[in-house]
């Protein structure tokens, strides 16, 4: 099976991750596929492949004869899909694309614009996985899983390509800042790893944001709007006042590179309650605690001027920026980056504009750089991924794990 039919046989699975839940993994579909994968995995010969309780799916290629005393090399991929759009009943079209705009649904009319997705160009004559119009694709991070898979079926066929051990990890639950949450390192057994959780063909990232979430709850009290003279409180607009507390610039809209924002995931409610989801992220350490210390000042506040108690915050840290302790390890970016140029890929090195379960077990001890996928509008129903940047990923991932011998 190669890397596109593992590929479309994965984003068959709805493995949505849920913040609402309080378990783990949040959804318990997640495990369908997390079974699935541990079963694939021992049939390649991985004997040892399982899935946990919490649906992390664990196993070890044993290194060639003679390259047992390596350290292992950890490689990973989360299984779980965003929140942000449906994932169900998923239907793949893979359409070698032609430039122009890249009409996903005729019947909904729903295109991909080339003037609002302008990466299309450089995939002008590709094949491109693509969706329907209707879901999210899977590609973050499917493609990763794929990808990784891939690549152990090949060196368990080739058992001429020398390498050390190797673990592989699949987690649930990244996509709500929760894949590291169970995960064993002393059972996965590496002394480094690699997320493989990217963008598009040659991403090679070792910063991400910092990155907090904030529910906020208000409480209103409804009277009669006839007699509600100094007497109502409407949840609602005291919501959007704490939303226009915000800086209006500041917002993934409107910034790029390491500039950080405040995100309004959610809002939602009525004159007696309301109910807000805000995500807060900076890559400076300063500016990102700078930016929780505003929300906090805007809920106290308002809670000031319309009654302790009438606001409610729970804000709480997801991950940090791995670039500090990942300046004690740069000699995996710079095998990733010779992996990269080996196969004829120029390697873009830029922060993330986000989080990777990496950049936790990165804090946990376990260095761990992230890497391409190839696909790119990831999150909505214009995801997509070009078939030879997989194929292009297995090979970097053969000079990661298993570098020929000269």
């Amino acid at each position: 099976m190669d890397v596109l039919e593992r590929f479309l046989r994965y984003v068959s699975f709805d493995t949505q991750s849920s913040e609402e839940s309080g378990t783990t993994p949040s959804t318990q579909k997640q495990k369908l596929l997390g079974q699935a994968l541990a079963d694939e995995l021992r049939a390649l010969g991985l004997a040892d492949a399982r899935m946990d309780r919490y649906g992390y799916v664990y196993a070890h290629l044993p290194a060639t004869p003679g390259r047992e005393g390596e350290p292992c090399l950890g490689l990973i991929a989360h299984m779980d899909t965003s929140p942000s759009a449906s994932g169900e009943a998923v239907k793949p079209q893979v359409v070698r694309y032609e430039g122009g705009d890249l009409p996903l649904n005729r019947e909904l009319g729903v295109v991909m614009e080339l003037s609002r997705f302008p990466m299309l160009a450089k995939y002008t004559g590709q094949e491109l996985v693509v969706t329907d119009g209707t879901t999210l694709l899977g590609a973050d991070d499917k493609a990763g899983i794929a990808e990784i898979i891939t690549t152990v079926g090949y060196l368990l066929a080739h058992p001429e390509r020398e390498h050390g051990p190797i673990a592989i990890g699949f987690t649930p639950d990244e996509e709500i800042g929760e894949g590291a949450d169970h995960f064993d390192l002393e059972a996965f057994g590496a002394a480094a790893a690699y997320t493989v959780d990217g963008g598009e063909l040659g991403e090679l990232n070792y910063e991400n944001f910092n990155a907090a979430g904030a529910k906020i709850t208000v409480h209103g009290l409804s009277v009669h709007p006839g007699s509600a003279k100094d007497t109502m409180k409407n949840a609602a607009l005291i919501a959007c006042q704490l939303v226009g507390m915000l800086p209006p610039a500041q917002v993934p809209e409107h910034t790029q590179g390491r500039e950080g924002f405040y995100h309004l995931c959610d809002l939602a409610g009525d004159v007696t309650e309301a109910q807000l989801s805000v995500i807060i992220r900076d890559h400076d350490k300063e500016k990102f605690q700078a930016r929780k210390d505003l929300v906090k000042n805007a809920v106290e506040f308002l809670n000031h001027q319309y009654g302790e108690g009438t606001v409610e915050l729970e804000l709480k840290d997801s991950y940090y920026n791995m670039r500090e302790p990942l300046q004690e390890h740069m000699e995996l970016v710079e095998k990733a980056r010779a992996a990269m140029e080996k196969v004829g890929i120029t390697p873009v090195e830029e922060p993330i504009r986000g989080g990777t379960d990496g950049a936790r077990l990165t804090f946990m001890g376990l260095p761990c750089p992230n890497l391409s996928t190839g696909g790119f509008n990831f999150h909505g129903v214009h995801e997509a991924i070009p078939v030879e940047a997989m194929e292009k990923m297995v090979e970097v991932l053969l000079h990661l794990a298993a570098p020929e011998q000269k």
